[in-house]
């Protein structure tokens, strides 16, 4: 039987055994199906851990009756389950907005699941509770020309399945989602301003306007990450897989600009360590600077490699990748000061062993907040049987992020 310790430790070693191999990066050549895995010396530490229960529910509106029972946790619900956050926008307060993705994982299954953006407070004792302040989307206005799963025309997660979001400076705010792949416009309420916005030349599987035509994006690879700059007038949408043609272990940044309502091509083409890694997030620092998390798609014992990288776009190789600097291993977080409890005690590393790693923002010259999509009820990463919390760890690094 695998007990939680047992799920640490051999996360845990393979971390650490990563870690022992000496190198100045993770490396990896095209066509490498095997990269190395060489990760440097961390200057990093873990300053907080905040838990959102995984059991927690909002909106009286029942939901998940196209799913099965997972991790001991029975379906249907009677509340909207908060969770599957795929964003967050760290407020002036500290509060978080956090953006939950299309509820269950396919269109199939999740036509009673809200899209929503919640707002969490630190309740003082290391747990989160959801606030006043979080909103529905919804298109009452009817920029969506083709069928949406309810009448009231509040959005589902058979619709769109956002997974990033970003304010702009007039309040509203922007989506980047995978379905179409779409960038969503919505007011400060949530309810859709403008059509959603397709990417040109590029459909996915369940593009509702795709047609006859072939898709050249694979399901679920649509827009994962979404940066913005400091004027909020360019998105950098990622794409979490390559486009059909394009190499598989390089993914596409893109560049929108919001006043001309149009995109400006190619920002720049983003590395990963491996084809069979995928992206969580990305999060601009200045002009030319960005934070990507990139993953593997193991959980528990099988989560080996999870990190938050500095992507420079200013600095080139000879193909035009841009300069990529591990900021920290997320399967061994550096925890001197026992922030975390039993999690870290023996080791002195937090293990952060989840499938998917999907939000991180920067709230100080040296510290970043990195947050888990529990996937609810399916993910169990901590514990085998057992559903995964909403965890955010915020970190201290050494880079300045100023």
């Amino acid at each position: 039987m695998i007990t939680p310790r047992t799920c640490r430790t051999l996360a845990l070693s393979a971390a650490l055994a990563t870690a022992a191999v000496a190198g100045s990066a993770l490396t990896a050549t095209a066509g490498d199906d095997a990269p190395s895995l060489a990760v440097p010396a961390q200057s990093a530490k873990l300053l907080d851990r905040q838990v959102l229960p995984a059991l927690t529910f909002g909106e009286p509106v029942p939901s998940g009756a196209g799913i099965e029972t997972a991790n001991g946790v029975p379906v249907p619900f009677e509340a909207q389950p908060v969770q599957g956050f795929s964003g967050n926008l760290v407020q002036p307060d500290g509060s978080y907005l956090v953006l939950s993705d299309n509820g269950y994982g396919t269109k199939a299954n999740s036509g009673d699941f809200l899209l929503a953006v919640h707002r969490l407070t630190d309740s003082g004792d290391g747990t989160l509770a959801v606030a006043p302040g979080g909103f529905t989307l919804s298109d009452p206005y009817r920029k969506v020309t083709w069928d949406l799963t309810r009448e009231d025309r509040r959005l589902t997660g058979s619709d769109f399945d956002p997974e990033s979001f970003r304010q702009a400076p007039d309040g509203t705010f922007w989506f980047g989602e995978e379905f179409g792949p779409y960038l969503l416009h919505t007011d400060a309420a949530g309810r859709l301003i403008d059509v959603p916005v397709p990417l040109p030349g590029v459909a996915s599987p369940d593009n509702p306007e795709l047609g006859t035509a072939e898709p050249n994006l694979a399901s679920s690879k649509g827009f994962e990450g979404m940066a913005q700059s400091a004027d909020g007038r360019y998105l950098f949408p990622m794409l979490e897989g390559p486009v059909a043609g394009d190499d598989p272990q390089d993914l596409r940044v893109l560049r929108f600009d919001t006043v001309e309502d149009r995109y400006r091509g190619e920002a720049f083409t983003y590395r990963m360590e491996s084809p069979r890694n995928a992206i969580g997030d990305l999060t601009q620092v200045d002009d030319h600077r960005f934070l990507v998390l990139e993953r593997d798609n193991g959980q528990g014992p099988t989560a080996v490699f999870k990190a938050v990288f500095l992507v420079d776009t200013s600095v080139t190789d000879a193909a035009g990748h841009p300069l990529k600097t591990q900021l920290v291993n997320l399967m061994a977080v550096p925890d001197p000061d026992g922030v975390a409890g039993e999690l870290s005690e023996e080791s002195g590393f937090l293990t952060f062993p989840f499938t998917t790693i999907e939000s991180v923002d920067v709230t100080g010259e040296h510290t970043i907040v990195v947050g888990n999509d529990n996937n609810f009820p399916f993910s169990a990463g901590r514990a085998e049987g057992t559903p995964d919390d909403d965890e955010f760890l915020t970190i201290e690094v050494q880079a300045d992020l100023s």
